[in-house]
């Protein structure tokens, strides 16, 4: 009996010095880890640094509208306006469907988002005192709330979402149809034109003044 007592106190007393020797290691092992799936980026070449740049301005242009809204007028669109033959009423609610997405485009601009204690995902609309949660009765602190206060880019943002989005909407076939069905050589130019002149001009200054906001139908990060 006592020879079993001694070996299961051998037997605990090597665990816990296993247990006091794999702490240091496993601490040690997950810095290494972190270093080799992370490892420092070097761009020494300027076609690197051309490519660098490349993706970084495409993933500024990702948030120039919310994909939500897009993707909900182009499933509508050709349901509203009958394939491109519009009567009256079919006119009047694309012209009303336009409206709704356009607005959408705007007022989403100003919406943002943060992560919890919890890892929650909560958004909120900025406002000048801050940002007013939306989605939840939680409040961030002046301090943190500030930071994601309304400025004046923000509405340079929408006002560039709302004309990308109307050069989706003169881009789009059935919509043009059912609003010009049969329009003059100048009107036709100029529907040819001018989405593809906004979408440069929104392009070339969204990528200038990128956004920091994740709002509502935008790319979310961890912020």
């Amino acid at each position: 009996m006592e020879i079993k007592v001694d070996e299961e106190a051998g037997i605990n007393s090597a665990r816990h010095r296993i247990k006091e020797e794999k702490v240091p290691l496993l601490e040690e092992d997950r810095v290494i880890i972190q270093s080799r799936d992370f490892p420092a980026i070097e761009r020494n070449t300027w076609i690197q640094k051309a490519i660098s740049q490349t993706f970084q301005t495409t993933a500024h242009l990702a948030n120039l509208l919310p994909t939500g809204t897009v993707l909900a007028y182009q499933i509508l669109s050709p349901i509203f306006t009958n394939a491109g033959n519009c009567s009256l009423a079919s006119r009047f609610m694309t012209a009303l469907l336009v409206s709704i997405c356009g607005f959408s485009c705007f007022i989403l601009s100003f919406t943002d988002s943060y992560k919890d204690l919890n890892g929650n995902v909560c958004y909120g609309l900025a406002t000048t005192n801050g940002l007013w949660i939306i989605d939840g009765s939680a409040s961030l602190p002046q301090e943190r709330s500030k930071g994601y206060g309304l400025r004046f880019i923000d509405f340079a943002h929408a006002f560039m979402s709302f004309l990308v989005f109307g050069a989706v909407v003169m881009f789009d076939q059935n919509a043009v149809k059912c609003f010009f069905p049969q329009p003059s050589d100048e009107v036709a130019q100029i529907l040819t034109a001018l989405p593809v002149a906004i979408g440069v001009f929104c392009s070339m200054l969204f990528a200038t003044f990128p956004t920091t906001r994740h709002g509502i139908g935008f790319p979310l990060t961890a912020k």
